[in-house]
């Protein structure tokens, strides 16, 4: 956990301005942030506009010091951010230093990968079953993902097929968070060849994992489909993303989106990260009926998915 270096009874705008003189940088913008007022998914949909987006995730390792921006975009993208939060231009930039060099690796990304709250992934995932997770090939998975006309997500349904490259697979692990960790977790539901194994959830952090159990242990070589439904819990959160992670890579990947025909929001965006390069974000229509899709082949590691503005 990162060292506090708050003096007590600071107000946040005297300690904002000090970060912002001393660093670091992640204690600098964090205090940046909370002075703003503005929530991560906020900002993030504000530099969207600016057009130098980044993710949720990526904004969120910048405050805990797990990464910092070096690339040019990542660069452009502090840019704007300095205005979004009202601070002196560079002032944050300042505080990076020299590039730190890279290295190459060839180890796979963590579980835990892509997601805004890594830590908490890794604890919630310990108390499942992993074991089979690297010895499934992911063939192909299609995410359809219903938003109610109160703006809320009510619901995705997952179909996946997988390939055993090992005797005994028998299991595929759902990890599901919800951006509003005051409101219920939702529920998990087989639907086809699956049922629940062990179910655990952090009401308070937004996240759930489930085992989904095969009907039986697959032989290598053996192919299966599985579908299941994460199901909302009212009041449904607010729904502005959708977005699936991905540590392996997928042959074919669809996401679909349907929304009420009574609400629609008036903006679409489609975004895609592969490994650590920088988000790509195109702007797409709306189809017939209030629905979209997108179609990825061979991709990932990385995050594929929509979001929304529902201001305009």
């Amino acid at each position: 956990m990162p060292a506090d270096h708050s003096k007590p009874d600071e107000a946040p705008l005297a300690k904002r301005d000090r970060l912002l003189a001393a660093g670091p940088f992640n204690e600098a913008l964090r205090a940046a942030v909370a002075v703003r007022g503005l929530g991560i998914e906020r900002l993030c949909a504000r530099l969207a506009e600016s057009g130098t987006p980044v993710s949720v995730a990526t904004l969120s390792y910048w405050q805990s010091g797990r990464s910092r921006p070096e690339r040019r975009s990542s660069m452009a993208a502090l840019s704007a951010l300095e205005k979004v939060l009202g601070v002196p231009a560079g002032a944050l930039a300042a505080l990076l230093g020299p590039p730190r060099r890279r290295t190459a690796t060839t180890t796979r990304p963590a579980f835990s990968a892509y997601w805004p709250q890594p830590d908490e992934v890794v604890g919630l995932v310990d108390t499942v079953d992993l074991r089979w997770d690297e010895r499934l090939t992911r063939i192909s998975q299609h995410d359809r993902v219903s938003v109610g006309h109160e703006r809320g997500e009510r619901s995705i349904r997952s179909r996946q097929v997988l390939r055993a490259e090992a005797d005994g697979a028998d299991r595929w692990i759902a990890v599901v968070h919800i951006d509003d960790h005051a409101l219920p977790l939702p529920g998990i539901r087989p639907v086809r060849y699956c049922r629940l194994g062990r179910v655990v959830g952090r009401p308070g952090k937004g996240l759930i994992a489930a085992e989904l159990l095969f009907e039986r242990p697959l032989r290598r070589g053996e192919t299966v489909i599985l579908e299941h439904e994460v199901v909302g819990a009212a009041p449904y959160p607010l729904a502005t993303n959708y977005e699936r992670k991905f540590r392996l890579p997928v042959r074919e990947f669809t996401l679909e989106l349907c929304f009420d025909p009574s609400m629609l929001p008036p903006r679409l965006w489609r975004f895609a990260q592969a490994g650590d390069l920088p988000e790509q974000v195109e702007e797409v229509p709306m189809g017939s009926g209030g629905s979209a899709h997108a179609v990825t082949l061979n991709f990932g590691p990385g995050r594929y998915g929509f979001r929304w503005d529902w201001a305009g």
